[in-house]
């Protein structure tokens, strides 16, 4: 199914559509950012101190809306630069002429250099095949590198086991309905592209459902270097996808995705340039569960959030964004393959958890994914 077309969602109170997110402050606190869950979640990204268990993007607080900006204006008019004594009378004309004429004739100069100037920067070595560009569009993922995410052998992944994984996959409590869509067991996704933690989240989310299904259309992209108001981001430029424009195919669960915002910086707001709306039940779902007791009241709202058919939900990155640092998507995607490289340790081992909260939802189906290894990890997801 699309990943932007989701089904109901059995216990997700129905609430008013939101008008989706229109913006962060600029004024940073000392913490990570997240999505605001307060009145309206949809209308803010949030910041939160990082633990050693998890880590989500940053937070802002209610009143911090209107990020604030100090201009320096130049719309008033210099002052003369001719002496007094040089602007009256003929001989002052002349000499005004001649200043005339030859600042004149500089401007004409200077406007025949800065086209050349521009016209250089216009015609600029284009990247190289695979890469992205910070701060921008979305690339279409090479093919190489999105058969190798997709394909990393069982035998790799069941060598890894838990490997480096430190976050926290958690039973939801009070037996709620499951969350379906289409009749299948729904696993739903909330985050950003600007966030260095989706980007984490998101190569072992691709190596986990592609063993249930299919992905078709992922493209890469970078997390954010610095916001609309200029603050430096944590682990910038951190390489991944996104999957704005993906389609996910499976006959045993269904995959829903919401990136809120782009990583493209937006001055008006000192966030980011919003991206797609969530539904009603979609924020309704990350005000439940986006909260305490499954996180820290400071931390409500963080992202990334996925909750696994109101079984399991996830809150934060489950490893470091910093692994990923300096690397290439295509040294990343082969890297996946070794269970021995830092990497494999990072992103197989949380595909591995991933893989076992998905398994509870699908009645522990298809076996070629849900091997004993995942099996064994389902045991030690938190209650």
């Amino acid at each position: 199914m699309s990943a932007r077309e989701p089904g109901p969602h059995a216990d997700a109170p129905q609430e008013p559509e939101s008008a989706g997110p229109t913006g962060l402050d600029g004024a940073r606190q000392a913490t990570e950012r997240g999505i605001d869950t307060g009145p309206d979640p949809a209308t803010a990204q949030a910041e939160h101190p990082e633990t050693s268990s998890a880590a989500a993007c940053p937070r802002l607080s209610a009143e911090e809306t209107t990020p604030a900006v100090t201009a320096i204006r130049s719309d008033s008019a210099p002052a003369s630069l001719v002496p007094a004594s040089t602007q009256d009378g003929p001989r002052g004309s002349r000499r005004r002429i001649r200043t005339f004429a030859a600042a004149g004739s500089i401007i004409v100069v200077a406007a025949i250099v800065l086209t050349f100037v521009l016209i250089k920067l216009n015609a600029k070595t284009p990247p190289p095949p695979g890469s992205s560009i910070s701060n921008g569009h979305a690339d279409a993922a090479p093919a190489a590198v999105v058969d190798k995410v997709t394909s990393v052998p069982a035998r790799t992944l069941n060598t890894v086991g838990s490997g480096a994984f430190t976050g926290r996959i958690q039973m939801i409590t009070g037996n709620p309905a499951p969350l379906t869509a289409n009749g299948r067991p729904e696993l739903l996704y909330i985050g950003a592209e600007f966030c260095p933690y989706c980007a984490a989240e998101r190569w072992a989310m691709i190596v986990a459902l592609s063993r249930f299904g299919t992905f078709s259309g992922l493209a890469t992209v970078r997390s954010a270097v610095s916001d609309g108001a200029g603050s430096q981001e944590p682990y910038p430029d951190t390489p991944t996808f996104t999957f704005v424009h993906a389609t996910y195919t499976s006959k045993y669960l269904a995959f829903s995705e919401v990136e809120l915002y782009t990583n493209i910086p937006d001055t008006s707001t000192g966030g980011y340039t919003a991206l797609q709306t969530a539904t009603s039940a979609e924020l309704a779902l990350l005000r439940k569960y986006d909260a305490p007791p499954y996180v820290d009241s400071a931390a409500a709202g963080s992202i990334p959030f996925l909750d696994f058919g109101n079984k399991y939900v996830s809150i934060g990155a489950s490893y470091s964004p910093q692994v990923l640092s300096g690397l290439s998507w295509s040294t990343i995607a082969t890297d996946l393959s070794n269970p021995d490289s830092t990497v494999a340790k990072s992103v197989d081992g949380t595909a591995n958890y991933i893989t076992a909260a998905i398994c509870s939802m699908t009645g522990n189906q298809p076996s070629s994914a849900c091997t004993t290894t995942a099996l064994s990890l389902q045991t030690q997801l938190k209650s």
